[in-house]
C-alpha cells in the first residue's frame, strides 16, 4: 500500500489563483449578474483552470484540505474562498502574514495530524526550506496547480514515506 498524506495544504497566491490577492486585484469581491467573481472595479478574478475540480476531487477522495497563505489581505482571501465555493472542501485555514512554520504549527495543533503526514503545494522556494526543517513535504509549483502537479506530489509523498520492506 502506498503511503498517502492525511492532509493536503495549498498556498493561495500563484498556487490556487494567478495573482497576489493583496496587490493585483482590489477587494471587496462579489459575483456579477452573470455569476462571475469580480473585484471592486468589476475586473474578473478567476482561479487557475483546474483548481476547483482538484479541491473537489481531493475532498471526495477523503483528504483533509487546508490553506496556508502569508497574505495581509485576509478578508479578501476569505471572500474569494467563499465566492469560489471552496469553503466546503477546506477544513483548516491559516491566512495571515508570518512564517509558514507558524501556519503549519497551528494546523497541526487543530488537526492533530503530524507534519510527516502533510503535503503542501506552494510557489515559493523559501517556504520549502522552512518546511523541510519541520518535516512537511512541500511541492514547488511553477505555473499554478494542475492535476499533473497533484499526481506528481502524491507520488513523491508515497516514494519518500513508503515503509521499507
Amino acid at each position: 500500500m502506498n503511503a498517502r498524506p492525511k492532509l493536503i495544504a495549498f498556498d493561495l497566491d500563484y498556487t490556487l489563483w494567478p495573482f497576489w490577492v493583496d496587490t493585483h486585484v482590489t477587494p471587496p469581491f462579489k459575483k456579477d449578474k452573470n455569476g462571475k467573481v469580480v473585484d471592486r472595479w468589476n475586473k474578473k478574478v478567476k482561479p487557475y483552470k483546474e483548481a476547483s475540480e482538484i479541491l473537489q476531487e481531493l475532498h471526495a477522495e477523503g483528504y483533509v484540505i487546508a490553506v496556508a497563505s502569508r497574505t495581509g489581505e485576509i478578508n479578501g482571501a476569505n471572500q474569494l474562498l467563499n465566492l469560489y465555493d471552496w469553503d466546503k472542501y477546506i477544513t483548516y485555514k491559516e491566512i495571515y502574514p508570518g512564517s509558514k512554520i507558524n501556519h503549519f504549527e497551528r494546523i497541526k495543533a487543530k488537526s492533530r495530524i503530524e507534519f510527516s503526514d502533510m503535503l503542501f503545494f506552494d510557489d515559493e522556494a523559501r517556504n520549502k526550506r522552512d518546511l523541510d526543517t519541520i518535516g512537511v513535504l512541500m511541492i514547488l509549483i511553477e505555473d499554478g496547480v494542475t492535476r499533473n502537479v497533484i499526481r506528481e506530489g502524491l507520488e513523491e509523498f508515497a516514494r519518500l514515506r513508503q515503509d521499507p520492506v
